[in-house]
């Protein structure tokens, strides 16, 4: 007999802050997914909005009876360290191609990348580094892509590139970092060039190393 055909769906475990946001972001574009809460009144708060089953994801046999195996990806939103530990085992058991899971310390993070979870969030810690980037007002925007230190700023330009075109300031020789588009007041974004002139009043998008941006950024 053939295997049944996985979903393309995702599975959303625990409907906490962080389960229930990825949730309603999903619900939003349309993606195909599955809330799974044990709390009566979550399951009855966000049903009318999306799918949820009540159910208790660290028992493998509840698993089963709601179909988690008909699903690709599934995000654990529970935070405790014995049910997020004993949910993505269950779901590295069932065959979960995707597996994202919220920790809440890297100790927390480390066990559950060794029991098989693909990713690790840490949405408190990832809030406060990027809080951190943004505190001294240039920067207005910061996503860490990697764990390597690669990211992407929206920030304003420093004064000695303003009124000049990329080209003629040269920041990626200068500073290590690229200026991949830039923002003018009223306008939509435009991926950058050697000849886009940078405006005092302009926002630049600019990708590099942490450690650069933030020197870039503290520029006068």
């Amino acid at each position: 007999m053939a295997e049944k055909e996985k979903s393309s769906g995702t599975l959303v475990i625990g409907l906490g802050r962080f389960g229930s946001a990825v949730a309603m972001t999903l619900n939003s574009l349309e993606r195909e997914i599955l809330g799974v809460e044990s709390d009566s009144a979550l399951v009855e708060r966000f049903s009318p909005i999306f799918p949820v089953v009540e159910a208790d994801a660290s028992r493998l046999d509840a698993m089963e009876q709601f179909g988690a195996r008909d699903f690709s990806a599934a995000v654990v939103g529970v935070g405790a360290l014995e049910a997020s530990v004993l949910i993505t085992a269950n779901l590295v058991d069932i065959g979960m191609e995707q597996i994202w899971v919220k920790a809440v310390s890297r100790e927390q993070g480390k066990i559950l990348r060794r029991i098989g979870a693909h990713h690790v969030i840490y949405p408190e810690f990832d809030a406060g580094r990027r809080t951190a980037h943004l505190v001294d007002g240039r920067m207005l925007d910061y996503v860490e892509m990697d764990r390597e230190g690669f990211s992407i700023v929206k920030m304003r330009p420093p004064a000695e590139i303003q009124g000049f075109t990329l080209a003629e300031s040269d920041v990626r020789r200068h500073y290590g970092v690229n200026i991949l588009g830039v923002i003018s007041p009223g306008q939509h974004f435009e991926y950058a060039g050697p000849d886009t002139v940078v405006a005092a009043n302009d926002l630049i998008i600019v990708s590099g190393d942490g450690k650069l941006l933030d020197d870039f950024a503290n520029r006068p």
